[in-house]
């Protein structure tokens, strides 16, 4: 998956090499033969026929057919991963394609259009992917992720272990979509240090501690809104961290338990880090490029 990123931004490559071996929670849980493995693996195949299929439109049909096998296998194991994915991979796909009209005014007319047809689209194959299964179906997640939040929050609190609560659910959607932000929170940044409980949750703490010490040292240095609309306006940039809120926002409100969390949100984790790399790489240079002029205007000028 990274590769893909490589050829998007190519001095990435050392910094994003070393992420994807040094990130505890996925070295860890993504090197075994196990269902978290296999759909993290079976993602970056999707995402690398969605990329070389739709935004570079080479070997249309190998990207069919690995795409759809690869969809395919994380339906069957795991759905919401796909769920998550599927409206931001759309969105990232549209971007890209209307970015390349060259007329200003068909540009402007056709975003629109691609951005409703693409939500659509999402929203067709989220309710469709789902319907008729007993833990995914739309109009029964809110019931059924009150069910496990709880068990496994009383589970935890049973064995003595790293539990979290975000507060009750009503076991509805709306419910769920009131505790989103929260759950990001924690899906990114917690345990704190001071939650932690086991030398396993140590290293998830340090981990967030990373997370978030990188994401506070990007916003810092460019400033929030400069951050925000560098994301917004670059494609693969929106895909990373639409993802990564979207997933986050799912598992965390679901997990209730740290351990369990740690785990469940292994798939989100390359796209986080690699959205930070790229922001970085794009935003930081402008800063030493203008800080450059700047000094080399001022020689220009006679004392």
């Amino acid at each position: 998956m990274y590769l893909t990123f490589i050829k998007i931004r190519p001095q990435l490559y050392k910094e994003l090499a070393i992420a994807t071996l040094f990130i505890p929670s996925v070295f860890f849980w993504g090197s075994g033969l196990m269902k978290d493995s296999l759909c993290l693996g079976a993602l970056g195949w999707v995402f690398y026929a969605f990329y070389k299929g739709t935004i570079q439109k080479r070997n249309l049909f190998f990207c069919a057919v690995v795409g759809f096998l690869s969809a395919y296998f994380i339906v069957l194991v795991k759905v919401y991963i796909l769920l998550c994915f599927l409206p931001a991979a759309l969105l990232w796909i549209f971007n890209e394609n209307s970015s390349r009209i060259k007329s200003p005014l068909v540009r402007l007319l056709a975003k629109p259009v691609l951005i409703g047809f693409g939500g659509a689209l999402a929203f067709f194959a989220a309710t469709n992917l789902t319907k008729g299964d007993e833990k995914y179906d739309v109009d029964k997640i809110g019931a059924r992720s009150k069910i496990v939040s709880e068990y496994l929050y009383q589970t935890s609190v049973k064995q003595n272990g790293s539990a979290y609560t975000l507060g009750e659910q009503d076991g509805t959607l709306g419910g769920m979509v009131k505790l989103v932000p929260q759950a990001i929170v924690v899906s990114l940044y917690r345990p704190f240090l001071w939650e932690v409980k086991n030398p396993i949750m140590l290293l998830s703490a340090i981990e967030a501690l990373v997370f978030l010490i990188f994401t506070l040292r990007i916003i810092i240095r460019s400033g929030l809104f400069k951050t925000l609309a560098l994301i917004i306006s670059t494609p693969s940039l929106t895909l990373c961290f639409l993802f990564a809120l979207s997933f986050s926002g799912t598992v965390g409100v679901v997990s209730n338990n740290f351990g369990t969390l740690v785990r469940y949100k292994i798939p989100m984790i390359p796209f986080y880090v690699a959205g930070l790399y790229i922001t970085q790489s794009m935003s930081v240079p402008r800063r030493k490029s203008a800080a450059v002029a700047q000094r080399a205007g001022g020689r220009l000028v006679p004392a």
